[in-house]
């Protein structure tokens, strides 16, 4: 389906993606290393990204809920307003209170690969009302696609500083990056004005309370059991993924040129696998494809702190994005079918929530590894619970997939479809 096919929702949305994600990928590429230039050491750095996922994940749960009755584009727009507001502080003062509070209300060094932070929910069951169920999987990896390169030229952008002044940047050398996601908000929030939200159609009744109660429960456990995984996931992404560039910096002693060149060109291959994952997927399935390529990036995970020298390491982490950033559009689709459309802002609340909450435990942890001297250690326990999560991934989901996708199906609905008719009352 040609890009002009899309529905024109579809189609802003995915622009304010790329819109964001420049700013994003400069953010994941600079802003710990920006901390580090005013002297702030791993776990105070740990501790101000866990504060922003924290509070991220805490207005995941308020929004998520309240959007499935409506007010998406309000909650967008709000969004991306406050992102406006926490750009200008960090790039006008370095006072710590209030760099902290612009950091954490920004959530920057996180790397949402475009999306609406905290109210990516939001996003995601938006763009799932507007699409067919058959399209799905097709559609969010293109998405995941265009936020990844985004956050790649964002990156790259980030790098070009460090290549005029050299490696020796001053901590006021960082602040004019702020500019990137300033940027990106504003031209987000000109794209949601054009933008139209649906009006969803009443659900039918249930035929018989029964039938609702049993489809209830089952969309239910099977959103406990995204919950699980997506646990064990979020922890193994945390302990590293945050504080990657800070990684690099002590690791190999090298500066913002070489890290954020390095972080585009993971991004730029991850954007070129997510739009291939969903060629997969649509071939050989969401599970197989994110068993094969997750696998594949756990192994590169576990290498990446043996390699003695940055390019070597560097490059492992390029195929590790690839493989592992690849999935994120077709997992996201397999989430969207969970449940009826009109709980979906619930199912992408606990998809975002069961990832983001134990994801800010892991840059307090890895940072305070870091501090301690080990330097590998948390790849190591984040590559068993990433290892944990696929094998949860697999048990739960295997029998799922096919419900998922067929069309007018989710298999919460196809479970109740057995449940009892209404009884008759006798004439």
């Amino acid at each position: 389906m040609p890009w002009s096919a899309w529905p024109r929702n579809v189609r802003l949305l995915m622009g304010m993606r790329a819109a964001r994600s420049v700013g994003q990928g400069a953010m994941v590429a600079a802003f710990a290393l920006y901390l580090h230039a005013l002297g702030w050491g791993a776990t105070d750095i740990g501790a101000v990204l866990t504060a922003a996922l924290l509070l991220g994940a805490a207005l995941t749960l308020l929004v998520g809920p309240l959007s499935d009755r409506g007010g998406r584009r309000a909650f967008l727009i709000d969004y991306d307003l406050l992102q406006a507001l926490a750009a200008l502080v960090a790039l006008f003062t370095a006072t710590p209170w209030l760099l902290v509070a612009a950091a954490v209300l920004g959530a920057y060094g996180r790397g949402a690969n475009g999306s609406a932070g905290a109210f990516a929910p939001v996003e995601q069951a938006w763009l799932a009302i507007e699409l067919p169920v058959s399209q799905r999987a097709r559609v969010f990896s293109a998405n995941s696609a265009i936020g990844f390169a985004g956050m790649g030229l964002g990156a790259l952008l980030a790098a070009l500083p460090a290549a005029w002044l050299g490696t020796d940047m001053r901590a006021a050398d960082y602040r004019w990056l702020f500019v990137l996601p300033l940027a990106g908000a504003l031209v987000s929030v000109a794209l949601l004005l054009r933008t139209r939200e649906p009006v969803l159609a009443a659900a039918p009744p249930a035929a018989h309370p029964a039938a609702e109660h049993r489809l209830r429960r089952d969309e239910n456990r099977l959103l406990a059991r995204l919950m699980l995984a997506n646990a064990l996931n979020g922890l193994g992404i945390g302990l590293t993924g945050p504080l990657i560039a800070y990684w690099f910096a002590i690791r190999f002693r090298s500066g913002l040129d070489h890290i954020g060149l390095g972080l585009a060109l993971g991004f730029a291959v991850a954007a070129a696998s997510a739009w291939l994952a969903g060629r997969v997927a649509d071939r050989h399935g969401i599970l197989r494809t994110v068993v094969w390529m997750r696998a594949a990036g756990l192994l590169m995970l576990v290498a990446m702190p043996l390699v003695p020298w940055f390019w070597g390491a560097m490059a492992l982490y390029v195929l590790r994005g690839a493989s592992n950033r690849g999935t994120a559009g077709v997992r996201q689709a397999l989430a969207a079918g969970l449940t009826r459309a009109e709980r979906r802002g619930l199912a992408s609340t606990v998809q975002n929530l069961s990832l983001q909450l134990p994801r800010a435990i892991g840059p307090l942890l890895g940072g305070a590894l870091f501090h301690a001297g080990h330097l590998a250690l948390p790849f190591f326990l984040g590559a068993a619970l990433q290892a944990g999560y696929l094998l949860l991934f697999v048990v739960f989901f295997r029998g799922t997939e096919a419900a998922v996708i067929a069309p007018g199906k989710s298999p919460a609905r196809d479970s109740a479809a057995a449940a009892p008719a209404a009884p008759t009352r006798p004439g």
